[in-house]
């Protein structure tokens, strides 16, 4: 353990003390001839919420749909609190899930589809009313009790569903695209709800989602899947700071990608030539690989800098042309071609409310970047 970790709580996943509530080991799901899920390994703690993110088809919703027992793995093996779940119906699971549809009763009240569950169960009704009210707090809907789904927003609708799926107190709670129908504005409102309930009630949330953005703003971790495997697990910060793949590179967020190969290799520095720059990128850490390997270079577009003429003290300086300039409000992206032809893409905060000394389509500029800026991957 390093000084910087010793001085700071451990994260559960940092602590090799610590023990998952959710273990996934080896699991694979086929249908047939088709391998939607390939021997995933996964480990999730109390509390956590846990993002499973993949393009359609990537075997994110069959990994969840096996949580919660509505698929059987065909190898492998699910543990929740330490129960292995072989053979456990999903009713018979200590968990919840929560569709994207929704699925509200239209005929019932808000008040009657979040009791649902717990008058299925014969709960007493005091306590199902103590309950239901509780969770109408807790999830803003105060005063809506008696209205009908079809009288509510969508987003009204989404926390209702929310609380159906939370009033039983599952230990775990699935959440399958749970913002997607919602508009852009709305789910971010949505987000931040979803995060503080989740930290008020405790409960290890795992949500799947294609939305990037959605991933990195509601998890404690994420993994990035495709092809039915987990590519990589991490922090959103760790997993957009240090793709372990050009894939994982390409698919969160937006990056330029240089082709090139290991010109010097040193253990503080690397230096790669690449024909897409037609000069040497220095790269100022060490990576994993030898001299003359083929390899990446991921820069997202936010680490470089463009400027009329940039300080030489720079060390990655490339002379480009503006093709455009996209003004978003609070950013700038500039789309810039290298004299190879290479397309580069730039973004800048709006610092200034002025534009008369702004970069505009047709100039030409300088971009470049510091040495520890760019990530070098080699698959």
């Amino acid at each position: 353990m390093t000084e910087a970790t010793s001085a700071r709580a451990l994260k559960p996943w940092e602590d090799p003390n610590a023990k998952p509530f959710l273990q996934i080991r080896n699991v694979t799901k086929k249908f047939g001839a088709f391998t939607a899920v390939n021997d995933v390994s996964l480990d999730i703690y109390q509390g956590e919420l846990f993002c499973l993110l993949g393009g359609s088809g990537c075997g994110k919703s069959t990994l969840l749909r096996m949580l919660a027992g509505f698929e059987m793995p065909t190898s492998g093996q699910i543990l929740i609190d330490g129960e292995d779940m072989s053979g456990v119906p999903p009713h018979k699971r200590d968990t919840n899930m929560m569709f994207q549809s929704y699925a509200l009763f239209p005929h019932m009240s808000v008040e009657k589809n979040i009791a649902y569950g717990l008058k299925r169960d014969g709960v007493p009704r005091a306590e199902i009313a103590t309950r239901v009210t509780e969770m109408l707090s807790l999830v803003q809907l105060d005063g809506l009790a008696a209205r009908k789904p079809h009288q509510l927003s969508g987003g009204q609708r989404q926390r209702v569903a929310l609380a159906r799926s939370l009033i039983k107190r599952p230990k775990l709670l699935m959440l399958d695209e749970p913002l997607g129908a919602l508009d852009k504005k709305l789910r971010e409102e949505t987000q931040r709800e979803l995060i503080k309930i989740q930290e008020t009630l405790g409960v290890t949330f795992v949500v799947v989602t294609h939305d990037q953005e959605e991933a990195m703003t509601l998890s404690s971790r994420l993994g990035v899947m495709t092809a039915g495997q987990i590519v990589q697990i991490g922090t959103p910060h760790d997993v957009y700071e240090y793709p372990n793949t050009r894939f994982v590179a390409d698919f969160i967020g937006s990056v330029n990608i240089f082709e090139g190969k290991i010109a010097e290799d040193a253990d503080d520095h690397v230096v790669i030539r690449s024909g897409d720059t037609a000069s040497d990128i220095l790269v100022s850490h060490g990576i994993s690989g030898v001299k003359g390997q083929s390899v990446a270079v991921a820069l997202r577009p936010e680490k470089i800098a463009i400027e009329r003429t940039l300080p030489e003290s720079l060390p990655n300086r490339l002379a480009a042309t503006v093709d455009d300039v996209s003004y978003m409000g609070n950013l700038s992206v500039f789309h810039v071609t290298l004299p190879t032809g290479k397309q580069v893409k730039v973004s800048q905060t709006n610092r200034r409310r002025s534009e008369d000394d702004a970069i505009r389509a047709g100039e030409a500029v300088q971009i470049g970047w510091d040495g520890a800026a760019s990530v070098v991957v080699t698959a």
